[in-house]
Parts: C-alpha cells; structure tokens; sequence
C-alpha cells in the first residue's frame, strides 16, 4: 500500500509540473510586446537570422563576398573601405574565417566563434537556464548602444583586401629601370664601391625579372638573394636604403641581434616579415616583391667552445633557411611576436628579395691564415705578414672563411651572390662630405640659408674632417659626429647677429688656431 501512494504522489507532481511549464510558455506567448522600451533590439533574432543566412546562403548581397576558384573571399564593390574584416574574437581576417557575421555595435564575429559561443552557452552548467527553453523572440540588451566594449581592431592590425586575378595588375619590367641607370642612379647618392653597385644593379634586376617571366615553358628561375660584406661605415645600410627609394619598393631592415629561437625571449624569424608587412602599408601583394635587409647578420654566427644551447645563433640560421628559399609563413599583423589577440596572415616569401650585410670581424685574420697555409720554409716560403698592409683583404673572401667564421654551409647556400665593400680612405671621405646628392655639407648649408646665411668650408679644412674620421675608425658615420661638434659653437653664435651673411670653415678653426672666416652682409655688397 506504501508503494501505490508513492507511485500516485509522484504522478501528481509530475502532472503540476507540466501544467506550469504550459502555463509558463502560454503567458510567455501572450505577454504585451508592446510594454519593452523602444532602445532594445532582439539579439535572439539578428544572431538567430544570421546564422540562418550563412547556412542556406540567402544572405543579402551587400553582406555576402564572392569567393574565387581557390575559396579565398574575393572584396565586393560594396565594401566601405579596403581592408578586411576581422573577427573580434579569433582576430582572423575574413578571407580564412570565412563570412563574417555583423553585429550590432560594429561587433564582427565569424560562424565558427559563434557557434562554440553557442556550444559553450548550451553546455555551461548555470542554474535555471535553459536556451531550449527560451522563448524565440526574448529581447535583451542593445549592442549598438554599448560599442565594441574595447574590442576595436588597431589600424595597424588591419589587413588590405587581396584582389581578384582579374582586378590585379600584372607586374612589369617597364617599373624596373635598367641594370646601367640603377647604378647611374645610386652614383647620385653613393660614393665610390664601384663593383658593390654593379653586382647590385645587376641582381636587382634580375630578380625583378625573374618576377615577371612567365614559367609555361617549364624554366624556373631561381632566385638569388645577397650577402654584403665590408667594414663598418662603408654604405652597407645606405645602398639598400637608396636602392628601395629608387625602386618604389617596400623596404624593411631587421637587425640579426634581437632574433632568437622560436619558444625563446626574443623576436621571432616571422618579425622579419611583419615589419615589411608594415612598410608596404599592410597590402600582401605589394609586400611580396618588397625587400628585406638583414642587418648586423654576422652576429648570429655559430658561437665557439660553447656548452649551452646556441639559441641566437646557428639556430637562428637553420629557422632562416625556408625564409630565404622561399616558403608561406604565417606573420602577426602589426607586431613582432604572435599571440592570441594578433591577426595572423600568410605571406610567400619566393619574389621577396633578402639582402644581408655584416662587417664580420676578425674575418681577415681567417682569410690571412688561409692564404698563408703554404710551407714558410724554404725560398718559395709565404711571409706571415705578406698581408697585413693590404687594405682590401676582405675582397679576398671564400665560402670557406665564412663557414669557418660560424656561418652554416645551408646558409650561405642560399645566399649565393657575395658582395664585398671597400673600406673607405681619407680621398673617399672628402668625397663623401661634398659630392653626393644628399651631402653632409649640403644639409648643413640648407640649414644656414634659412637664416639667410651662406656657409662654405675650406679645401684644408675637409681633409681635417677625413682625418679625424679615419682615427675614429667608424667610417662614414664619423663624418656627421665630427661635424656636429664643430658646427654647434657657429649655429648657435650666428643667429644672434643678423648682419652675419657668410661663414668660412677654415683649417686653422678645426685645429684650434683660430676662428671661422666671418663676412657681413655689407662687406659681401661692396
């Protein structure tokens, strides 16, 4: 009898459960839409009509982008401005989420976070909550009053829209001047490393050709990246810096110092990209045929007698190896390091020329000790010091001395064409000073002609400047710092009299004999 009152009272309480689940639904179903203030939006019914859209493709043709024959989305000409949607969750452009889904607020979320944003809202073990049991068109709060509530994509984080194969235009070698006005140009701004401009000139443009040919006839160029060698101060930096201006290209320089193993503290390989990225204004195809110089690369040589993990070194140059050969990487978009809250995109790095340069020192001792290696006995005996005055020897380089230097034979593989730079002489300083287009002295002089006076200096006084630039023993960077001490007593001076029109330079000046040549602005009418 015990168990029939059991079996009745639960039977009773399962029906009055029912019936208040009836008749929850049934006021649910009759409540006065009306009575909700007029500022809320339903975001049950865009989220839910959204998704729909995106299943069965109905969506309507301002939001939908064309995609093209390798499922990358293809930029519609409604789009408000080039660049990519992002996904204020993942941060994955638009083009490998797939279509974004907009929200209200100008929230961006793409279908995959929406729908483990729905998973996890389904799955999570809240107390009396139950999306199965929500009624459809429950209002809740507006997103378009409270914005993107701090997930607002950085300007520099945006990715410009790659174009169709139709829309985009084809390189050509008519961008590309000739190999002999790339070194006329570069004669303008550069002074003397005569060999160091041609080889230069001549694999540029090649490599531009090697873009632009057409590969139908089952020949493919290879292509050759370079490695400029030579004494600090002697125009590394500045020939490639010139070069891209001249080239409209995109430029970015890395320096080899900050970059470590992956896992490590330290830039990542892939910073090497993102910052070329950056310099062609975050437009893929264009930062594909840029350049990349890779400063200061002697310092990721193997170290020697070393029992620790060698983690800026000769792993740095195996991690380079598929860069340099020409791989897809994946690069952060506006930072030097990944992480969860930076867009990610893909670059391919085979039409992107890398240029390397370093002053490797102690090289010459290698290259003397090789030249050196014959028998010092006898009448045919090599002198140890055969070399040491010789001011070039660096020209003298083989792969051997750089792979005994610490570089890996896998990277200098891919760095096939060798480029040596003279150390600069007394002759080419005083060259330096005056004869480039954009000349020390000739920045200087624009600075004293807008106060309206002239500025000149002496032949004595340049070789003054040469000399005290090769103590220094930096190269040309000497120049700027030795005429920055001079010139700061006469800058400061010359503003306080107006009648100051001209200002000589003299030798005895520079050697602390005397003052500069002073004329007045009278003087210079009589």
């Amino acid at each position: 009898m015990n168990n029939d009152y059991r079996e009745v009272i639960e039977d009773t309480e399962d029906d009055k459960a029912t019936t208040a689940d009836a008749e929850s639904a049934s006021a649910v179903k009759d409540a006065d839409l009306n009575d909700i203030p007029e500022n809320t939006e339903a975001i049950t019914d865009n989220v839910a009509y959204e998704m729909d859209s995106v299943e069965d493709g109905s969506s309507d043709d301002a939001d939908a982008p064309e995609k093209g024959e390798d499922g990358e989305v293809i930029p519609g000409e409604n789009d408000s401005d080039d660049y990519e949607r992002l996904c204020n969750i993942c941060r994955r452009p638009e083009s490998k989420c797939g279509p974004i889904i907009q929200m209200p607020g100008g929230i961006n979320i793409c279908s995959e976070c929406m729908q483990k944003t729905m998973d996890s809202l389904q799955n999570a073990d809240i107390p009396g909550f139950d999306m199965s049991r929500m009624p459809f068109n429950i209002k809740m709060v507006d997103l378009s009053q409270l914005g993107p509530m701090g997930m607002e994509i950085p300007e520099r984080q945006r990715v410009k829209k790659k174009k169709s194969k139709k829309e985009a235009p084809k390189f050509s070698m008519k961008d590309v001047p000739a190999p002999h006005k790339i070194k006329a140009m570069l004669d303008e701004y550069v002074v003397g490393q005569e060999k160091a401009k041609k080889t230069i000139s001549v694999a540029v443009y090649n490599h531009y050709k090697r873009i632009a040919s057409d590969n139908s006839d089952g020949v493919e160029i290879e292509k050759s990246n370079m490695l400029l060698i030579g004494p600090t101060g002697s125009g590394k930096t500045y020939l490639v810096k010139t070069l891209a201006k001249l080239l409209n290209v995109p430029l970015a320089i890395a320096d080899a110092t900050s970059l470590t193993e992956a896992g490590y503290i330290g830039d990542d390989i892939e910073s090497v990209l993102s910052k070329l990225l950056a310099a062609a204004g975050n437009d893929v195809e264009k930062a594909e045929r840029g350049i990349v110089f890779i400063d200061e690369i002697d310092k990721i040589a193997k170290k020697k007698n070393s029992n620790n993990r060698d983690v800026s070194g000769e792993s740095v140059q195996q991690e380079l190896l598929k860069m340099l050969e020409g791989s897809v990487m994946e690069v952060p978009v506006g930072s030097g390091s990944k992480n969860a809250m930076v867009p990610m995109t893909t670059i391919d790095t085979r039409n992107i020329l890398f240029i390397c340069g370093g002053a490797f020192p102690d090289l010459e001792d290698i290259i003397k000790e090789r030249l050196t290696e014959k028998s010092t006995i006898g009448f045919q005996a090599d002198l140890k010091d055969r070399f040491d005055k010789e001011e070039n020897l660096i020209s003298r380089v083989q792969m051997e001395d750089l792979r005994r230097f610490g570089m890996i034979p896998e990277f200098l593989g891919r760095l096939p064409i060798v480029v040596t730079l003279e150390a600069l002489t007394k002759e080419f300083l005083v060259r330096i000073l005056q004869e480039p287009k954009n000349a020390i002295l000739k920045q200087y002089e624009k600075l004293l002609a807008m106060d309206e006076v002239q500025l000149s200096f002496d032949p004595g006084a340049l070789e003054v400047i040469a000399e005290q630039a090769m103590a220094r023993k930096t190269g040309a960077r000497a120049l700027r710092a030795i005429l920055e001490e001079y010139m700061l007593d006469i800058m400061y001076e010359i503003p306080k009299d107006p009648n100051i029109g001209k200002v000589t330079i003299t030798r005895d000046y520079l050697e602390h004999h005397g003052g500069p040549k002073i004329e007045l602005r009278t003087q210079m009418i009589l």
